[in-house]
């Protein structure tokens, strides 16, 4: 991959949400349920009502205290402006039938792309060497091009298959990332005073203030309500880490593997949560 297309196709451009370039995709494209997150049911396919002509969201200052708080943690990592723009050449949704059907399926497809693009491009920068990155590089550069494709060839494709080929690629840069940084050289498992912190650990509500967190896996570990405040998370695995309402006040993340800006969204934290460039600070955070 050039350095060009990395500059292009990064993390904190081309992936990350451009709504300004969007036809509001994830207001009518995607369904939500009656819940904390959300204060009315919507069917996919169907417009928010809070969306305007103009492809705007009327109460976008609003969306929390309106009981619209997925809405501040949701991103797309640049499907929307891709498949608006690029897949759909600047048609939307609007125009017709066929593309309004066509574009609502693309969407979520190219969106699960752009989110695998993005953990291989972090991947990419975690590999010590050249000869580390290749395999890497390569995928990044396979994904990219399928995420660029027409709609036919993108509902063809099965991303599944594509997540499968990338993920022991992805586990290997983090590990080799962690293995560099750990306090200690353990491996993934470790045990905070009687939790189990490792992949998939049930770790709801769980008290981990200051907690030394370097280096660990947080993979697919359930964080719902726990508290992190003053935890050390450098070089920490987060892919998969389900952070919602998790207390970061205060917390390091810096250099965090795989932590992505739903992820932030989705947490609690303050302005003395350490965030690496690139990160939009929440809103709703305190302080």
């Amino acid at each position: 991959m050039t350095t060009s297309t990395r500059v292009t196709l990064g993390r904190r451009e081309d992936l990350g949400a451009d709504c300004a370039n969007c036809f509001g995709l994830c207001c009518v494209a995607l369904a939500f349920t009656r819940s904390v997150d959300f204060p009315v049911d919507k069917d996919a396919g169907d417009p928010c009502a809070n969306l305007d002509p103009t492809d705007g969201c009327t109460i976008h200052p609003r969306l929390r205290a309106e009981g619209f708080r997925g809405c501040t943690v949701f991103d797309c990592s640049g499907a929307g402006q891709k498949v608006s723009r690029h897949t759909f050449a600047g048609r939307s949704w609007r125009d017709d039938t066929a593309t309004r059907d066509a574009m609502f399926a693309v969407f979520p497809v190219v969106r699960r792309l752009h989110e695998l693009l993005r953990y291989l491009d972090e991947a990419i920068t975690l590999a010590h060497d050249a000869r580390a990155a290749a395999p890497l590089t390569e995928r990044f550069d396979r994904v990219r091009a399928l995420s660029d494709a027409d709609p036919d060839t993108l509902l063809a494709a099965d991303v599944d298959a594509e997540y499968d080929a990338t993920r022991p690629l992805l586990l290997g840069a983090s590990r080799d990332a962690r293995a560099r940084s750990a306090r200690d050289g353990s491996g993934d498992d470790r045990r905070i005073g009687r939790l189990r912190v490792g992949p998939g650990a049930d770790l709801l509500g769980a008290d981990l203030r200051r907690a030394d967190l370097r280096g660990a896996s947080l993979r697919g570990a359930l964080l719902i309500g726990a508290d992190l405040t003053g935890a050390d998370l450098r070089r920490c695995e987060c892919i998969g880490a389900d952070l919602r309402d998790a207390d970061l006040s205060g917390a390091d993340l810096r250099g965090a593997v795989y932590l992505t800006q739903m992820q932030v969204n989705a947490a609690r934290g303050d302005g003395r949560t350490r965030l690496d460039d690139g990160f939009q600070r929440p809103s709703h955070w305190a302080g």
